[in-house]
């Protein structure tokens, strides 16, 4: 197998537009979103899925945020390159078979910026559904970047029945913004799954009591303000960073804080 010259294409997307099977594999498809920056996404899309695949279920893993990947760092994925074959392209397997594929598996460095307009963007999501090689799924957990753009668009309108799961910490100004996500997913008809409040409280590592560093309760509020269910609320944990950091999530890890929290709200998700 060579590593593919992936040249990505710019159509325009229309919702009628007919998706390949490779996406359709999958039984369940949830966006996970946030309504801005910086409040743990990608931490949660990458812990969820692989708590998902853990428990023995066929789990893909797609990073659409095309000009932030990071999903591959946090995985441990870093500096893998993607094959292709003449049926399409092959998914990187992590440990207990998640599926995943991200931009930064055909970009030559992490250091290269993607500096791209939407129809760009737009193409390059619905080659990543098309083309990649998925196969049989019962999960595909998609995680965007922040905000209601042009990625979190082209997701709601290509993915089939799409769920949603909308991130946010609990500061009023979080808030503020993930409501317009969870306004966002309603607006596109995607089930709302739920809400996750992440750096939620903190241990005090030298005494154990409790820091509320961000605050605490702010997103189960906005959960049942607007009728959405409260998945969870994940602490602020520095251990959560270094596992991510090395490319080994806390959920994977039995001896981290927030594995609990987050086996919990994995556990809500295969209720839903």
């Amino acid at each position: 197998m060579k590593t593919p010259d992936v040249k990505l294409n710019t159509p325009s997307i229309k919702v009628e537009d007919p998706l390949n099977v490779n996406i359709k594999n999958a039984k369940k498809r949830i966006a996970v979103m946030s309504g801005k920056g910086g409040v743990g996404k990608t931490t949660i899309s990458v812990n969820l899925a692989l708590g998902l695949a853990k428990k023995g279920h066929r789990v893909g893993l797609l990073d659409a945020d095309l000009t932030g990947p990071n999903v591959a760092k946090m995985l441990g994925l870093e500096g893998q390159r993607a094959t292709m074959t003449n049926d399409g392209i092959l998914p990187i397997v992590h440990i207990h078979g998640l599926q995943v594929f991200s931009m930064s598996f055909l970009m030559e460095s992490s250091d290269t910026p993607v500096i791209w307009r939407g129809p760009l963007k737009m193409g390059a999501i619905k080659q990543f559904m098309n083309d990649v090689l998925w196969g049989e799924m019962d999960y595909l957990i998609v995680d965007l970047p922040p905000g209601t753009g042009d990625e979190a668009l082209s997701v709601a309108q290509l993915l089939t029945e799409p769920s949603a799961i909308v991130v946010t910490t609990p500061q009023e100004v979080a808030l503020l913004d993930s409501r317009k996500s969870i306004n966002f997913a309603r607006s596109l008809k995607m089930d709302l799954l739920g809400v996750v409040e992440n750096m939620s409280g903190m241990a005090c590592p030298h005494c154990g009591e409790s820091i509320d560093l961000f605050g605490i309760g702010g997103g189960e509020k906005a959960a049942e303000e607007m009728d959405v269910k409260f998945l969870g609320r994940i602490p602020i944990d520095p251990e959560m960073v270094i596992n991510g950091d090395s490319g080994s999530p806390a959920i994977d890890n039995d001896d981290s804080h927030s594995h609990k929290a987050l086996e919990t709200i994995v556990e809500k998700i295969l209720g839903s």
